[in-house]
């Protein structure tokens, strides 16, 4: 539980969580909110936190795997300002035949508010370049990815 000093009454609200960002001035724009381009830098680290915490990624790039991200689809839900902390959600919403999806959301660490849900689309290539099938050895590995606890 973390306690939300916002909130009268002192009220609680569970926040699982994340990667945690502070959010800095050249996190935002005119309107002194995060611009929407930081928020795909945001989603990134993220990203990378949910691999390094799940999967030997040195191991895994050493045997000529790299993922690639194809498609990214952002609501955009409420603004988070200079001095928020915000925590980055992540984990695997499911994976098909040669591409996989990140489930990934961004809420205020203290009122638990959503600043953004996302979906990310992923493929895994090999030595070549090419996007592999995701099935046997590297689906087991994907498999250690948790699933996003929304």
């Amino acid at each position: 539980m973390i306690g939300c000093p916002a909130c009268e009454y002192n009220t609680f609200r569970e926040v699982k969580m994340g990667t945690e960002i502070k959010i800095r001035g050249y996190h935002t724009d005119l309107y002194q909110h995060v611009n929407n381009a930081r928020y795909l830098e945001f989603l990134e680290e993220g990203r990378w936190q949910l691999l390094e915490d799940h999967l030997d990624l040195d191991a895994f790039m050493g045997d000529g795997f790299s993922f690639f991200v194809v498609n990214i689809n952002i609501s955009y839900r409420s603004p988070a300002r200079v001095g928020d902390t915000v925590l980055v959600r992540s984990g695997r919403k499911k994976i098909g035949n040669k591409s996989a999806v990140f489930q990934q959301q961004i809420v205020d660490k203290f009122t638990g508010a959503v600043c953004i849900d996302a979906e990310v689309t992923f493929v895994i290539a090999g030595t070549s370049g090419r996007p592999l099938k995701l099935e046997g050895e590297l689906k087991e590995k994907l498999l250690q990815i948790p699933l996003f606890d929304g």
